[in-house]
């Protein structure tokens, strides 16, 4: 009987430490390959922008690939302030952390699951490459005047990456949310990337609309 209620009493003891502890969460392999795909495009852009941005340090006169007429402009983007707004060139950011997003995603083809803490810290620095994507894109169409394609890709892999994050820590009960709206994601995940991309388009087509078609 003694032996019995000491185990009782410690199966109580450990049980609220567990509950304090989450289960790891894994992901589908399509979730898995898209944050490889999104994260090898952000890596790519920010890997051809570091190189030109060299170039350009190096012989002032160098023209981008990408620098096709007066809109279409990496030049412009890469000698305007907002290109370091950290004091380094943006595109050295982009290489640490797409480079990491990669190293998730191929985490999870291999079949890795990851504590509630590592979701919720994907989903912060997705939400903090969005917010930085968001205000550059502002600076690139109403302040610099110009457009980078290859900055375009890094935005859209971004926005991508976030949408879908997001809708896994939701559907997957590791961020707070109406039942409604779990629902709706889990059938409708791709509404909201497919929007948002729509409208930087249109924002993009209606900033130089008579350079467009004229």
């Amino acid at each position: 009987m003694t032996a019995t209620t000491t185990r009782t009493t410690r199966t109580t003891e450990t049980a609220p430490d567990r509950a304090d502890r989450p289960e790891a969460v894994g992901a589908g392999r399509g979730f898995g390959r898209l944050l490889v795909v999104t994260g090898a495009a952000g890596l790519l852009a920010s890997w051809v922008i570091t190189l030109d941005k060299f170039k350009l340090l190096e012989d002032p006169s160098f023209t981008p690939a990408c620098s096709l007429n007066p809109v279409v402009s990496c030049g412009s983007i890469m000698k305007s302030e907002q290109a370091a707004a950290f004091g380094f060139p943006n595109p050295m950011l982009g290489l640490v952390a797409y480079g990491m997003v990669i190293c998730v995603g191929a985490g999870l083809l291999a079949g890795a699951r990851y504590r509630r803490w590592f979701w919720l810290g994907l989903n912060a620095g997705t939400v903090f490459g969005v917010g930085f994507c968001t205000w550059l894109q502002f600076q690139s169409l109403y302040r610099i005047g110009a457009l980078c394609l290859w900055c375009c890709l890094a935005w859209v892999a971004t926005l991508v990456m976030f949408c879908y994050v997001t809708t896994h820590n939701i559907t997957q009960r590791l961020l707070p949310a109406p039942e409604g709206l779990r629902r709706g994601l889990t059938e409708f995940h791709w509404v909201a990337p497919l929007l948002w991309t729509g409208s930087i388009g249109m924002l993009v087509l209606t900033r130089w609309w008579e350079f467009w078609t004229g």
